[in-house]
């Protein structure tokens, strides 16, 4: 019973050394080699399905009446997108700037948008589920319009036109952002018996994402070891991912207090959605800049389990 208390308590830090450790054991076990295309294969299938879940069951809880903007997402907004652009003309007025790998780096950690599980994690520190949800739309739209006008001025793509881009991204976030709201407004509409069962599963959303949370640390472990980049700038772009990332939960929460929403604002600009940062960084930068990506999730869900461990130990106290 102690054991299973642990892992309930500590459930995010437990999927990440798990993640970490399985992909170690995996590789150093020679007789499963033959299976790596395999389980490549399997990966790419579960993660968007668990992810597709999680969101669908949290979206079930959210409702659409709920979902309209505010002013801390303006102010959110304009952080991300100014941050970004800045950076970029940074590199543009001075193309031969040395470390531009790291301003790279920081450009994706900036304009990445709001993790798909930050509602989960938002609702289990007691934040507003809807707002956040509202901004994660919000974001991903935003960042699906100034990637591909920005981006092109930093690292041209003769084949990568303003409407390839945005295709490019849209459908890599439309499916499992939009499908699974769509889903659970026509779940609680159409099917109420099954939308009230799923408001029953109190949890179910949070260790949905805490699976596929191992299997997102087993492939930023991954591509960090596998990654031919010298340690010297490996360092350089985790000193980036850290500081990015703690100068966003920081300045979320000041405009979040503000507006009397310190929990969803923090969480909206410092929880990213790292496996699309990564994507970004392979397709439209300097694949190494991808790795940025890989330990900003590192980053986050520490925090994110810090947080966790107040919250809990709030309740326990009170």
């Amino acid at each position: 019973m102690k054991i299973i208390q642990f892992i309930k308590n500590w459930t995010l830090p437990t999927a990440m050394c798990i993640g970490a450790l399985s992909y170690f054991v995996y590789v150093n076990i020679p007789a499963l080699a033959c299976t790596k295309p395999f389980v490549n294969q399997l990966i790419n299938i579960i993660q968007p399905t668990l992810i597709f879940s999680m969101l669908y069951i949290t979206f079930c809880k959210v409702d659409p009446k709920e979902l309209r903007p505010t002013r801390w997402h303006l102010w959110l907004l304009l952080i991300q997108s100014l941050s970004f652009a800045l950076l970029a003309g940074i590199i543009i007025i001075y193309p031969n700037l040395p470390g531009q790998v790291l301003i790279e780096g920081a450009m994706l950690c900036l304009i990445c948008p709001t993790a798909t599980a930050a509602a989960v994690v938002t609702g289990k520190l007691g934040g507003d589920a809807a707002s956040l949800t509202s901004y994660t739309i919000l974001i991903n739209m935003t960042t699906a319009l100034i990637v591909p006008i920005i981006i092109p001025l930093v690292h041209p793509h003769p084949e990568l036109t303003f409407g390839i881009s945005f295709s490019l991204i849209l459908g890599k976030v439309f499916p499992l952002l939009f499908c699974p709201f769509l889903a659970a407004v026509l779940t609680r509409y159409f099917l109420p018996t099954f939308h009230k069962f799923i408001l029953q599963c109190k949890d179910l959303a949070f260790y949905l994402w805490a699976v596929a949370l191992a299997i997102a640390i087993g492939v930023t472990v991954k591509s960090i070891v596998h990654s031919d980049v010298s340690y010297g700038y490996q360092l350089g772009l985790a000193g980036v991912s850290l500081l990015s990332c703690a100068i966003q939960f920081w300045l979320g929460r000041r405009i979040g207090i503000k507006h009397h929403d310190p929990i969803s604002a923090a969480q909206a600009l410092g929880q990213k959605n790292t496996v699309f940062a990564i994507w970004m960084g392979y397709t439209f930068l300097t694949p190494v800049t991808a790795i940025a990506g890989g330990f900003y999730s590192v980053w986050h869900n520490i925090y994110n389990s810090y947080q966790l461990y107040q919250k809990r130990k709030q309740e326990t106290t009170a």
